[in-house]
C-alpha cells in the first residue's frame, strides 16, 4: 500500500528536487496541465523586464544590433537543439506551430514533385492536420491518406507527432523514421507533446517542429521552433518567403533570394518580448539531464495510475515506456469531473469527446503532488462532487 509518506522519500531520494524551486507554483495547486501549458520560470519575469525597460527602454531601434535581437531566430535556436538532437545551425525559431507545420509539409512536397499523397494521423491534434488539409487544398491534386493505413511508398511525406496529444501514446521515432524513409517519402515530426518530457532525438528526420510553452515552460504564446535537416539546407524552399528568410534583408532587394542554410525559414520579424522568456527558460534546460528528466517522468506517471487503479478507464499505454509524460483517463462525465477536480485545487485539463488529461512535468511535479492529486480525484468520483450544476457549464478553454 502506497502512502504519502512513501511518496515523500521519494521526493527526497529524487535528484531533480532542486528544480522545483526554479518554477513559480501558487500555493495549494498540484499543476498537471504542463502539456498544455509550463509553469513560470521564476526569473522568467526580469528577463522580460530587462527586455522591456533595458533593451526597448534604453535603446531603442537600437535593440536590433545592440541586443541581439534581430539574431535570436537562429542564436535561441543553437540553444534549443541539443533537446531535439540537432546540432548548431539546424533549428530557427519564430512564429507559431501551425505555421512550422505549413512550411515543413510545403517544403517537402516541393522536395517530391512526382508524388502526390500526403500522409497525416486524423487523430492528430486538429492543427496539424488542418494545415495539411489546407495547404492540399490550396495546391490541388493531392491526396491525404491516413497513417493508420501504413502505406508510404507513394507518398510524397509523412506528419506524425511523436507523443499523441490526447492519448500520450508514443511513437517510435527511429523506426518509423526509417520505414517512411526507405519507401522515398520525406518524414515530417511534432514534437510538441515530447520535447522537455524526455530524450528526442529526430536528426535523421527530415523536418521536424513543435511548440516552447508546454514542458519547455517559455509561456503562452511563445514562440515555435522549426528543424530543416543539413542535406536539405541548400534545395528545400520556404514558401513563407518573408524578408528575413532573405539572403540579405536590409538591401530590400526587389526580388526574393533564399538565405543560405536554416535561415532561409525565417519569415517576419521576431516576437523579441516573447523570445526573453524562451531565453530564461533554456537558463533552466541546459542544465538539465534528459535522462533522468525521462526516468522520473515514467516513475510519475506509473505512479498516478497505480493510486487511480480502476476509478476511471486508462486510455494512455499501460506500459510507461509507451507514453509520453501524460496520463489520459476516461469518462462520460469527464468534463464535470475535471472542473470539480481544479475547483479543489488539483489541475487537469479536459479533451472533448470523454477524455481528462494529467500531464506530468518532472522538473516541478513532486510524487507527493501524485499521491494528492490521485486521493482528490478518488474522492470527486466517490462523493460524486461533479454533479453539481455548476461543473456542466463549458467555459471557452477547456
Amino acid at each position: 500500500m502506497i502512502d504519502r509518506d512513501h511518496c515523500l522519500a521519494l521526493d527526497a531520494g529524487d535528484p531533480l528536487r532542486a528544480f522545483r524551486d526554479e518554477f513559480v507554483l501558487p500555493e495549494g495547486v498540484v499543476y498537471l496541465v504542463g502539456n498544455s501549458l509550463g509553469a513560470l520560470p521564476r526569473h522568467a519575469a526580469e528577463r522580460v523586464r530587462r527586455a522591456v525597460q533595458d533593451e526597448w527602454g534604453g535603446q531603442l531601434v537600437g535593440g536590433w544590433n545592440q541586443a541581439g535581437w534581430y539574431g535570436q531566430p537562429l542564436t535561441v535556436g543553437d540553444r534549443l537543439a541539443p533537446l531535439i538532437g540537432a546540432g548548431p545551425g539546424q533549428v530557427v525559431v519564430g512564429n507559431t506551430t501551425s505555421i512550422a507545420i505549413y512550411q515543413a509539409v510545403a517544403a517537402a512536397l516541393r522536395l517530391r514533385p512526382e508524388r502526390r499523397v500526403i500522409v497525416s494521423d486524423v487523430q492528430n491534434f486538429p492543427t496539424d492536420h488542418y494545415m495539411v488539409q489546407g495547404l492540399a487544398g490550396l495546391l490541388g491534386g493531392y491526396e491525404i491518406r491516413d497513417f493508420a493505413a501504413g502505406r508510404f511508398d507513394d507518398a510524397a511525406v509523412v506528419l506524425l507527432s511523436e507523443v499523441d496529444y490526447r492519448t500520450g501514446a508514443r511513437h517510435d521515432v527511429p523506426s518509423i523514421t526509417a520505414r517512411v524513409q526507405e519507401a522515398g517519402a520525406l518524414m515530417v515530426w511534432d514534437l510538441c507533446h515530447s520535447v522537455g518530457a524526455m530524450e528526442v532525438d529526430v536528426s535523421e528526420a527530415d523536418f521536424a517542429l513543435g511548440c516552447t510553452y508546454k514542458y519547455l515552460n517559455a509561456g503562452p504564446g511563445a514562440p515555435a521552433f522549426l528543424y530543416v535537416n543539413p542535406r536539405h539546407h541548400a534545395t528545400a524552399e520556404n514558401v513563407l518567403s518573408g524578408w528575413h528568410g532573405h539572403a540579405e534583408p536590409f538591401a530590400f532587394e526587389p526580388d526574393y533570394r533564399p538565405a543560405e542554410g536554416i535561415r532561409r525559414f525565417a519569415v517576419g520579424t521576431p516576437h523579441v518580448l516573447s523570445f526573453a522568456a524562451l531565453e530564461a527558460a533554456l537558463d533552466v534546460w541546459e542544465r538539465v539531464p534528459m535522462d533522468q528528466v525521462r526516468a522520473k517522468s515514467m516513475a510519475l506517471t506509473s505512479l498516478f495510475v497505480e493510486l487511480v487503479g480502476d476509478a476511471l478507464e486508462l486510455v494512455s499505454p499501460a506500459d510507461p515506456a509507451a507514453r509520453g509524460s501524460q496520463v489520459s483517463l476516461r469518462h462520460a462525465d469527464g468534463y464535470p469531473i475535471m472542473r470539480a477536480l481544479i475547483d479543489r485545487g488539483v489541475h487537469g485539463d479536459f479533451r472533448a469527446p470523454d477524455v481528462l488529461r494529467f500531464g506530468f512535468a518532472p522538473l516541478y511535479i513532486r510524487y507527493a503532488d501524485v499521491y494528492d492529486a490521485a486521493v482528490t480525484l478518488r474522492e470527486v468520483l466517490d462523493r460524486e462532487l461533479w454533479r453539481d450544476e455548476k461543473y456542466a457549464q463549458r467555459l471557452a478553454v477547456t
